[in-house]
């Protein structure tokens, strides 16, 4: 089948990020999209405002009966009766990373991988290269502060693609040019080989990138020395031995400035408004990638300093002078401890409230003690319950073994419904959403509770 004889396009776990960038895509090329999702988001209410047309009942009688293809999520589960219907029919069906594999085929593709980083490195590897010139297409995880979307449309043969190692997805890809950010263990429930497993898989990837082209990684990652690419160069902020790095790294008036250095020359002074030290490095690998391929440096630069980030990656949702409010996708230990110190480096004389939920059974058990510890970080911890997302529970784990080994000053369990009557009683500084479930439905009413706190 050719993508120019597609009519309807139908996607089971429509409102999750990836699908929803590729459902955009095809959207956005006026091929008809519906779709199913198990709860109505704030994103499944955009995708419906652009025309998509989607149902909240697993109910296969709603199926509409012209569908050419089917796309679903492997986080759905496998005995929701509308997949059996679609694996079990006569119409074909493919994966996610599937479908990103048939689109991306023909195009030469700049993919970011990583258990940390991959979305604020691909939103803007996505934005540097419209800004050099290059309209590129994108699929991205998370929605762009720039362009209000986790999908761009562009003209050029280039793609910029968020690299997922869930499910093995990002294998698909034949990437000429990738970053990996990081390689810390994690869907340990889907390696089932363990951390080596994992390990390997991330091995594979540098496998699958173009000889061509380049692999930039972050030096000191788990697999240094076990990756494959003939031009792999590294990056680092901390370690003047990796190919690039910085110097004078600074803080001016809330704004990062910084001199990128490849191999002992400088590239010059870059500056960068979003928030969170890591995510100079995040830059820095982009920065790195647009020089190795050629991209204008000045327009490069140009592009950094316009950066606005990713909505839920240290975003500030309400900064008063009696609140600041900031919002957070962190869910994985090694995810939290870098924004919370990021938070604590901005704000060292305030308390900080940290609202967290956990997310996946399996990844609270297999990363307790890096929860605990990581969330030490904080004054006060509230911790909700655990968002199961595909999972059903796993006798023993909840949100309470986390507060056994933490050393916040405080910290309690609540449910969701209980938070904001819970803050009422607190004189709150500094207030952190933080986690990858649906405490996003907290970010409103907590929006508006930190206006009025504000404006009182």
């Amino acid at each position: 089948m050719q993508l120019q004889q597609l009519k309807h396009v139908y996607f089971i776990g429509i409102g999750g990020i990836g699908m929803s960038a590729i459902a955009r895509y095809f959207n956005r090329r006026g091929i008809k999209i519906s779709g199913y999702d198990k709860t109505a988001t704030l994103l499944t209410k955009e995708l419906e405002q652009e025309g998509m047309q989607i149902h909240y009942e697993d109910c296969p009688e709603q199926l509409p009966s012209d569908i050419d293809l089917f796309v679903y999520t492997p986080a759905i589960p496998k005995d929701m009766r509308e997949l059996q219907v679609v694996i079990n029919g006569k119409v074909p069906c493919m994966k996610r990373s599937e479908a990103l594999q048939w689109i991306t085929a023909q195009s030469k593709v700049a993919a970011v991988a990583g258990t940390h980083g991959k979305t604020t490195s691909s939103t803007l590897l996505a934005h540097l290269f419209k800004t050099a010139g290059v309209d590129p297409t994108a699929f991205l995880g998370g929605i762009s502060a720039n362009y209000n979307s986790n999908s761009l449309l562009g003209d050029s043969d280039w793609m910029v693609v968020e690299a997922d190692e869930y499910d093995r997805s990002f294998l698909r890809l034949e990437p000429y040019a990738a970053i990996i950010t990081a390689a810390d263990p994690d869907h340990l429930d889907i390696y089932k080989g363990g951390i080596q497993d994992f390990e390997d898989t991330f091995c594979a990837f540098s496998e699958v990138v173009k000889k061509e082209g380049v692999l930039l990684y972050k030096k000191g990652i788990r697999i240094e020395g076990r990756l494959a690419h003939p031009n792999q160069q590294s990056y680092s902020i901390d370690d003047t031995q990796a190919d690039w790095t910085v110097r004078n790294l600074r803080i001016e008036n809330g704004t990062y400035h910084f001199e990128v250095v490849h191999q002992g020359d400088s590239l010059g002074e870059y500056e960068l408004t979003i928030h969170g030290r890591y995510n100079v490095e995040n830059a820095l690998a982009t920065i790195a990638l647009c020089y190795t391929i050629g991209l204008d440096s000045q327009l490069v630069k140009e592009g950094v300093r316009s950066f606005r980030g990713v909505k839920r990656r240290f975003e500030y949702v309400e900064k008063g002078a009696r609140v600041i409010y900031i919002d957070d996708y962190a869910h994985h230990p090694n995810e939290i401890a870098p924004f919370l110190n990021s938070v604590r480096e901005l704000y060292p004389q305030k308390k900080i409230t940290a609202i967290f939920q956990p997310h996946l059974y399996s990844r609270t058990r297999d990363f307790l003690p890096g929860f605990s510890e990581s969330l030490s970080l904080c004054d006060e911890l509230i911790l909700l319950p655990i968002y199961p997302a595909r999972e059903l529970p796993i006798p023993g784990i909840v949100s309470e073994l986390i507060l056994e080994n933490c050393t916040a000053l405080k910290k309690s369990v609540m449910p969701m419904d209980k938070v904001l009557a819970y803050l009422e009683t607190l004189e709150i500084e500094v207030l952190c959403t933080i986690g990858a479930g649906d405490i996003d439905l907290l970010i409103e009413p907590l929006s508006q509770w930190a206006k009025n706190r504000n404006n009182t």
